[in-house]
């Protein structure tokens, strides 16, 4: 069983197939296809089989895949803590859903740069998830994502909460900035990211739980896997959407999207940082998550 092989075993498990962990590693689908075949072999059980387009891990995989994961990330713990040591901590790897830089994490990033210039940030967006997995298999120092993560191995430190508002374009016919409810946007074409396979805490599952709550029952809503795209959609009339604050203050500052608050809705969503729970720990980090708690105290209210 060599490292190529856990690599290349924890990625698939991680996106679901074979073609996007070859493009997650930067190698040929036929040479993952042959690490897999490998380990297989050395281990005399399949590790995945397909269902539709996606392969899953067969029983045989799940059983496998927290030692391999624990493995690959403290081999890559041991080479971060000797490179340390030669030649100081100079890089900061983070993970970060990406509805979250647009949020006061940015500014943090921008206060530790200007602080620490000897350090670049390596920072990769991804679905909270897949920021969980990052961390977990040593690929990312440090994860930003929404809701804490229940797996032990993980440790989630809270950042606040976002509370979410509906936002519509700037001539939307509702012209209160306060709503009772939802049921006077129960007609409203509505903008959704993709539900996250086993969550309920996403976005797109916080969205229809909250139509529900208010009678809106088989709501119109069309997936949008762009913030950007959302906002633009919304600026153009075509759908309406939930959004923290802070994702929009460019277009509140110019005047082209509003948003409207609805007292009742109980949409908050935590924020929080991961990292492994007993990992390396470097300087890097560290100094990172200091001046991160110390700019977002509550986060968006």
């Amino acid at each position: 069983m060599t490292f190529d092989e856990i690599e290349a075993f924890v990625c698939i498990a991680d996106t679901g197939g074979f073609t996007e962990a070859s493009r997650r590693l930067h190698r040929s689908q036929p040479a993952i296809s042959r690490r897999i075949h490998e380990l297989e072999g050395s281990l005399g059980a399949a590790l995945f089989e397909r269902v539709g387009r996606r392969v899953i891990l067969t029983e045989a995989g799940r059983r496998l895949l927290p030692y391999a994961e624990a493995a690959l990330a403290a081999i890559r713990d041991g080479e971060r803590a000797v490179r340390d040591r030669e030649q100081g901590a100079v890089t900061l790897r983070l993970a970060i859903v990406g509805t979250l830089a647009d949020s006061h994490i940015v500014d943090a990033l921008r206060e530790f740069s200007s602080r620490s210039k000897e350090v670049s940030v390596d920072l990769r967006t991804a679905t909270s998830r897949e920021v969980s997995a990052l961390v977990r298999s040593g690929d990312a120092d440090l994860g930003l994502r929404y809701h804490p993560d229940t797996d032990p191995k993980l440790e989630s430190i809270p950042l606040g909460e976002e509370k979410l508002y509906v936002v519509v374009p700037a001539g939307h016919q509702v012209t209160a900035g306060l709503l009772p409810d939802l049921r006077l946007l129960r007609d409203e074409k509505w903008l959704g990211f993709p539900a996250e396979r086993g969550r309920d805490g996403s976005f797109r599952g916080l969205l229809e739980r909250q139509l529900a709550a208010a009678g809106i029952t088989d709501p119109a809503i069309t997936t949008v896997d762009s913030l950007t795209a959302q906002k633009r959609l919304i600026e153009a009339g075509l759908g309406v959407a939930l959004m923290p604050v802070d994702n929009i203050r460019e277009e509140l500052r110019i005047g082209s999207l509003r948003t409207i608050d609805v007292p009742s809705m109980e949409a908050r969503v935590p924020v929080v940082a991961v990292r492994r729970a007993g990992g390396y720990r470097n300087r890097v980090v560290t100094d990172f998550l200091t001046v991160l708690t110390a700019s977002t105290p509550g986060l968006g209210s």
